[in-house]
């Protein structure tokens, strides 16, 4: 083998570099040059009309008031009555969302916490933060003498903070999580053992934290993460050891990710302020959602969640908008920020209920509120 100096191993090394930026800017001009069109293009093309909703289709009923610091995480039961909610008071909430009553109050181990699941059956809920494990406590479990929740189980693994946490859906013995460390984990939650872990070590896999995951619904083995390497990937989980696709076109941090009804498309929100539709099969962006702000401001979007049939976008963002947008001609239908019983704070998470027929909203004002389809309009 020749000696080469270090000078010489550097030369090459930034011009192989080089060279991948070329190959990346001329793939991405080449992507840009096939999408010739996207969705709303083509629906304006077909004559379709925006959908008809208004501040009366979606209503405030609810206010969960009970958090002491910003609510940074929520999710719904499969079973749609029950949410739990994280915030930096160092505290999970579990409320009943139809009587806005507190089930339980769990004061965590760590009170850094950035994220928080329940598990599918409602049996259990789960969170992490920033000290790099999952923690999952089980509702059923007695209290201690202090009348706290006792951890049932700890999943540590991670090297980073745990930004994202999501049970397997139909089976309570599996969790995926992401976090700083650049990795995905999915978990074996009766041996506390990791199953599999994607990236990392291996070439395709993210290159900066991980901030949010998304496991599909029709086919639990896909999942979908999002990074501040502004990618966000496709992975298999009988595949650790390699991405299925990486999607770009974001320029900022991807910091929420959620699939799309069918399975067959995600979305992704960003720093970047726009949220964007991918499908999964052919790897194309099929539309962005970016609303433009006459001062220049760009708010960056913190979380998204469709509704059930997929037709409304909704899209949390740091100034305290929260978007309706219209998914089929990417026109904002309403703005749940400037409506009555706002929040007055960052959008820091959003949910749908089961049934699709409520959207629950946190906010570092401390508080949840919970919006139900009104007037003729049950579910869209």
């Amino acid at each position: 083998m020749v000696n080469m100096s270090v000078t010489e191993l550097k030369e090459r090394h930034m011009a192989a570099n080089q060279t991948v930026n070329t190959l990346r800017e001329r793939l991405k001009q080449k992507r840009l040059h096939l999408l010739d069109t996207d969705v709303a293009g083509y629906a304006r093309s077909q004559g379709k009309a925006p959908v008809s909703f208004g501040p009366t289709d979606l209503v405030c009923c609810r206010i969960l008031q009970g958090h002491t610091g910003k609510v940074y995480s929520l999710d719904w039961t499969p079973e749609k009555n029950r949410i739990v909610s994280a915030s930096q008071d160092g505290r999970l909430i579990v409320w009943n969302a139809l009587t806005s009553q507190k089930t339980h109050a769990i004061k965590l181990p760590c009170a850094w916490v950035m994220t928080c699941a329940f598990s599918p059956f409602g049996h259990s809920v789960a969170c992490g933060g920033l000290d790099s494990v999952c923690s999952i406590f089980n509702l059923n479990s007695p209290t201690d003498k202090e009348g706290n929740l006792p951890l049932s189980r700890m999943l540590s693994g991670h090297k980073g903070y745990v930004s994202a946490c999501q049970y397997v859906p139909d089976e309570e013995g599996h969790m995926i999580t992401g976090s700083g460390d650049q990795t995905c984990i999915l978990w074996d939650i009766t041996t506390g053992l990791r199953t599999s872990v994607f990236g990392g070590e291996f070439q395709s896999g993210h290159s900066a934290d991980v901030l949010s995951v998304s496991i599909n619904a029709s086919n639990p083995k896909l999942f979908v993460s999002g990074s501040c390497d502004t990618t966000a990937r496709l992975w298999d989980t009988r595949v650790a050891s390699r991405a299925q696709r990486t999607f770009y076109g974001h320029e900022g941090d991807v910091n929420t990710v959620k699939f799309f009804p069918d399975g067959n498309r995600f979305g992704t929100g960003s720093d970047d302020g726009t949220c964007r539709l991918f499908d999964i099969r052919t790897g194309h962006q099929l539309q962005v959602y970016y609303q433009p702000h006459g001062d220049g401001d760009m708010p960056h979007v913190t979380s998204i969640v469709f509704s059930i049939s997929g037709r409304l976008l909704f899209a949390g963002y740091s100034n305290g908008d929260c978007y309706v947008w219209d998914t089929l001609l990417a026109k904002v239908v309403l703005n749940l920020g400037s409506v009555q019983n706002s929040h007055e704070g960052r959008i820091s998470c959003l949910g749908l209920s089961a049934d699709g027929s409520a959207l629950c909203t946190g906010s570092w004002d401390t508080n949840l509120k919970i919006w139900a389809f009104g007037g003729h309009r049950t579910v869209i």
